[in-house]
């Protein structure tokens, strides 16, 4: 039996997918230390993994203190969270051993520690891929775009947090990339290489393992016997940039009173009465249990995250991509590329827009054919099990 350190944010699109793979090692026979933040406390101990916390709310000052504007800043952000996970992490594992570490792609300090602690690494990444080649075109792109009188200092203040950190934890950070992708020797990609932009081009140390779908604790049930054989469409922007009452509004305008049965999953930020008179076709909740739902459903309206995106191909499920942020409108660019959906802009979307897509995507066979080739493909690449798999070939080889 191996002892696991297992480190990441805390968000549910990076806690999600891990949470099979730490149950399927602990089954196999593993001790898991999982750290994260309170919020995530029992979902992740209904692993069966042992769960210890640092304070979420100085790693989100610490996190948005690098600013929100550009990428670079965010990079910034990234490694000012060092010092509140590291010495969190380090007091409460003290005199502990570990065999490996498994940590996120993006929160965590994951890299550094693995470095600190001199442990064999395993990278758990919830989105895309990126290579380092592919990042660094991207930032350079971006980086074109915005002034060099504003580069500059951000560059700057990038050079002495990595000063900082070569001087306080004695490990060194070459490249930005190092800092928002957190490569290790094996990385666990939560989906298939086809879906994958540019997926050939990754070599055998990324394990395209599916999405990670599991049991998970619901909170909030919908009666789906009452519902049973009508056309259900689900709509949910998920658990970040979900405060959007006109969105939700607009929907009610699109699709209330017609032959549409919706769900509608609004986030615990919003409340249902601010929405105004419920539409009889319409079931409104705060929060459904998605993996659920999508399962009796004929269409997923989406902001794209790609823990969303994924379950929803496993089941079958046609999207309307809305991106919000973050890798979103790569995402929802992907699924658009491949014909398992479309994607629309927030900003200009009307009731009679929506409703036109919906119609449009329900009519065509084409999208229904292409997300039943791709849940096929899902289904067969392994998911948390081959995971585990891949993380054991890695631990045995030493």
């Amino acid at each position: 039996m191996a002892r696991v350190l297992f480190i990441n944010g805390g968000s549910e699109g990076h806690i999600n997918p891990t949470l099979g793979v730490v149950e399927e090692l602990i089954s196999r026979g593993e001790e898991v230390v999982y750290f994260s933040i309170e919020a995530f406390r029992e979902r992740i101990e209904k692993t069966g993994a042992s769960v210890r916390t640092f304070d979420d709310q100085k790693f989100i000052k610490a996190f948005i203190s690098g600013g929100r504007d550009y990428l670079l800043e965010r990079i910034n952000g990234l490694l000012l969270t060092a010092d509140i996970v590291i010495p969190s992490v380090l007091e409460q594992i003290k005199d502990e051993h570990f065999d490996y570490i498994i940590h996120d792609s993006m929160f965590g300090c994951g890299r550094l520690l693995a470095q600190i602690l001199k442990l064999p690494a395993i990278n758990s990444c919830t989105s895309f891929a990126q290579s380092k080649g592919s990042f660094d075109k991207m930032l350079e792109q971006l980086s074109l775009k915005i002034p060099a009188d504003i580069v500059k200092p951000i560059n700057d203040k990038f050079q002495s947090l990595t000063e900082m950190v070569k001087e306080k934890y004695d490990v060194e950070i070459q490249t930005p990339y190092e800092v928002f992708c957190n490569p290790a020797p094996l990385t666990i990609v939560y989906t298939t290489r086809e879906f994958q932009p540019y997926g050939e081009s990754f070599d055998q140390t990324y394990k395209f393992v599916g999405p990670s779908i599991s049991s998970r604790l619901t909170q909030e049930n919908v009666d789906f016997a009452a519902i049973e054989g009508q056309n259900l469409i689900y709509i949910s922007l998920g658990t970040v940039f979900n405060q959007a009452i006109d969105f939700y509004k607009l929907c009610y305008d699109a699709f209330g009173n017609t032959d549409h049965t919706i769900v509608m999953s609004i986030g615990n930020r919003t409340q249902i009465s601010d929405l105004g008179e419920t539409p009889k076709n319409f079931i409104v909740k705060n929060y459904v249990s998605q993996t659920d739902v999508l399962q009796h459903t004929k269409l997923f309206i989406t902001h794209g995250g790609m823990n969303s995106t994924n379950e929803a191909l496993y089941y079958g499920v046609p999207l309307i991509v809305i991106p919000q942020s973050a890798d979103q409108p790569i995402i929802a660019a992907q699924v658009a590329n491949i014909g398992a959906g479309i994607t629309l802009q927030m900003q200009s979307l009307t009731a009679d827009q929506l409703r036109e897509s919906v119609d449009h995507v329900l009519s065509r066979t084409s999208f229904e054919k292409t997300v039943a080739t791709l849940s096929e493909s899902f289904r067969k690449s392994g998911g948390y099990q081959k995971a585990v798999d891949a993380i054991f070939e890695f631990t045995n080889r030493g």
